[in-house]
């Protein structure tokens, strides 16, 4: 199988606050690891390490077998996030934003329009994005997300905001490809994952496969 994702010893660290310390784990393609934990947790600066956004200050991190962030160029193509801040501008439509994305990537506007009926846009998608509920924006940020058919998904909590009937309408973009998923919901979250981490104070307070792990090792996280 080819290696996605490669940490040994990765932390992250604000002057003398540390955000996250001594992450070494490994993911497969096709595999998915889903990140546990409370608020402050470390959880987001995991996903913005491995996206390129964040210079890890201990430790070695690959990606796709390139080193971030000395080969973060290599890796950002194949990279797909969504964190809690949509990316989006927010005085232009959701077309509008997806088809600047898609001149980004160079991926054509048959995509743009394929993305918003399958998120459930397309009578809005020429509104500004400041007109949409929160459930719409994360649909449209979504879309952003899986423009470019990335290989590694990023997801700070993807299902927020969206009704039961708009996650599952969402869930065939969300497939077929190797993730990292942050999630308070440790039946669900397991449900999903290959690999389950959970961090505490910024640190690996759990890392095992989905199989082995328990809601109630989930929950002591939150204790």
């Amino acid at each position: 199988m080819t290696t996605v994702i490669e940490l040994e010893g990765v932390g992250r660290a604000y002057g003398e606050r540390t955000a996250l310390a001594g992450v070494t784990l490994t993911l497969q393609a096709g595999q998915t690891l889903v990140v546990f934990g409370p608020n402050g947790a470390g959880k987001s600066t995991l996903l913005r390490v491995l996206a390129t956004l964040l210079r890890p200050t201990a430790g070695t991190a690959k990606v796709f077998g390139s080193e971030i962030p000395r080969e973060a160029w290599m890796v950002r193509g194949r990279v797909g996030l969504l964190g809690h801040e949509p990316l989006l501008y927010r005085d232009l439509s959701a077309r509008e934003n997806l088809r600047y994305h898609a001149r980004l990537h160079d991926v054509g506007l048959e995509r743009v329009e394929a993305l918003l009926d399958a998120v459930g846009l397309a009578r809005r998608a020429g509104d500004p994005v400041s007109t949409y509920s929160r459930g719409m924006v994360q649909r449209a940020a979504l879309a952003r997300a899986v423009l470019h058919e990335p290989d590694l998904l990023l997801l700070d909590e993807p299902r927020a905001n969206l009704d039961p009937a708009a996650a599952e309408a969402l869930e065939p973009l969300l497939r077929g490809r190797a993730r990292v998923i942050t999630s308070h919901d440790p039946t669900g979250g397991l449900a999903e994952a290959d690999i389950a981490l959970g961090l505490r104070d910024g640190r690996p307070a759990l890392l095992a496969p989905a199989a082995e792990v328990t809601t109630a090792q989930i929950g002591a996280l939150y204790r």
